[in-house]
């Protein structure tokens, strides 16, 4: 009997499912398919329920013309400006939540878990880094020891990046180092990580369900958060200048357009470098003009938005008011790492696996129990960024700090953009859409003076609409031929 050949390597996809089903927007499974079949291609997956993220950038395109015609300043730089900064926090938070989203658990914690490391670094700078005498003796080293139970657990686990973070908010609760912008932003991380490892083992080793742990952790965080800062107490950040401008400083001239050629250079040069080599060794790979068509227009946009955000958008002509805002690189990083990561490491395609059929991936070899508590590790640690971000853009933090709607919209952000509740299909980009479509949804109905009622039924709405379109294109995509 004649031995097949062996089949050639799959390329690297995000997702589960065939090959053909898992590339994202024109790609094809092979490379001699002209650019007009890649077309035809692209719009039978869609036909055949592979949606992504194209539900929300159209619904994005029509909130942003609809708002625009019933608003003169929707569309000004000043706007556009404090629209980028407005929904950062949470759209950073969804960002984490699409990494537990993906192996088909919730992480209904994330919102309060960021409000602790929000008081947590809001206490240290008030008290000069002494937390002891900010909570007290009993509370604070009952906070050392919750500390000490992360890392021991991350350990446990061996999720190594978890256990050292943890470590690391030991040291700096204990040591009172002094009030500095960069340790407090450090010991939030620190939190975060050890919040999560804690929540990670709750889930994937004792075994039970996400949606009641993190329920129960919800309500257990914002009492700490009470415990913390008091009742109708507020702990003001917005007299540090780092701080502040987290959320509310702006790149220099200068520095947003190293930005754009960093960017979109970065963008151009890894996207073209990879497509190029894919062809030169007969990979999988989509058609090049669609490629340069790819290429080019995300580096004119960036260039058109950079170009405006550079001019001043002040209201007075005597105060100047220009630059990109410092929130977008910061989303940026997080949003090229967390791509890279979920893309191109093995970890990633361990996500998806675990996602895909969780026993699957065990009969593979896949530590499953580290990568579905890992994943809490690190919607907490980005949850710490966010709280950060929306820390910044208040000035302040107060009992209230992660909680009301900023997890409900960090998880319709992920939603809305493109992620499944289902597990096994999402990218961190899905995060980043469907947060900018919850901002300009809360943006635009501000601009029209509407009240918090209708702003809550229209995000109640927008969000049902993708959970809709969620379960039809499953249902449409398992009911597709092969």
């Amino acid at each position: 009997m004649t031995e097949t050949p062996a089949k050639p390597a799959e390329p690297e996809v995000s997702g589960s499912g065939s090959a053909k089903a898992a590339i994202s927007d024109f790609g094809i499974d092979t490379t001699s398919m002209s650019t007009g079949e890649a077309v035809r291609d692209y719009f039978s997956r869609l036909r055949a329920g592979q949606l992504g993220s194209l539900p929300a950038l159209l619904g994005l395109i029509v909130l942003v013309v609809v708002f625009a015609g019933m608003s003169d300043v929707f569309l000004s730089l000043n706007n556009i400006a404090n629209l980028l900064a407005q929904g950062a926090g949470q759209t950073i938070i969804a960002m984490g939540i699409v990494f537990v989203l993906l192996i088909g658990e919730i992480d209904l914690a994330a919102g309060t878990a960021s409000g602790v490391t929000a008081a947590v670094m809001a206490m240290h700078y008030v008290e000069n880094g002494n937390l002891l005498g900010g909570m007290g003796s009993t509370v604070f080293y009952v906070f050392v020891t919750v500390l000490g139970i992360g890392a021991a657990l991350a350990i446990f686990l061996r999720i190594w990046a978890g256990a050292v973070l943890s470590v690391v908010a030991i040291v700096i609760a204990l040591l009172g180092i002094a009030a500095n912008p960069w340790v407090e932003m450090l010991l939030a991380l620190c939190v975060g990580a050890a919040i999560g490892s804690i929540t990670g083992f709750l889930v994937s080793k004792i075994g039970m369900p996400s949606f009641v742990v993190t329920l129960a952790l919800f309500l257990a965080w914002q009492g700490v958060i009470l415990q913390f800062i008091g009742d109708g107490g507020v702990l003001g950040i917005s007299s540090s200048s780092v701080l502040d401008k987290v959320a509310n400083g702006n790149l220099s001239t200068f520095g947003s357009w190293l930005l754009f050629f960093l960017g979109a250079g970065g963008f151009a040069a890894v996207t073209l470098g990879r497509h190029f080599t894919r062809l030169k060794r007969g990979l999988v790979t989509q058609p090049t003009p669609l490629v340069l068509f790819k290429v080019g227009g995300i580096a004119a946009l960036a260039a058109v938005a950079t170009y405006l955000l550079t001019l001043n958008r002040a209201p007075s002509p005597t105060i100047v008011i220009s630059g990109v805002p410092y929130v977008v690189p910061i989303v940026l990083v997080l949003l090229t790492i967390g791509t890279y990561v979920l893309n191109r490491t093995r970890y990633g395609r361990h996500i998806y696996a675990v996602g895909g059929n969780a026993e699957a991936a065990r009969r593979a070899g896949i530590n499953v129990t580290k990568i579905r508590a890992s994943v809490f590790v690190v919607s907490s640690s980005v949850a710490a960024v966010g709280a950060i971000v929306y820390s910044s853009k208040v000035g302040s933090v107060d009992p209230q700090a992660g909680g009301l709607n900023t997890l409900l919209f960090a998880v319709g952000a992920a939603v809305i953009g493109g992620t499944s509740l289902f597990g096994g299909k999402g990218r961190v980009f899905d995060a980043v859409i469907g947060g900018t479509v919850l901002a300009v949804v809360a943006n635009g109905l501000g601009l029209l003076k509407q009240p918090a009622a209708v702003v809550s039924i229209v995000t109640g709405l927008v969000l049902l609409l993708a959970a809709t379109v969620d379960a039809l294109s499953r249902r449409r995509a398992a009911a597709s031929p092969r």
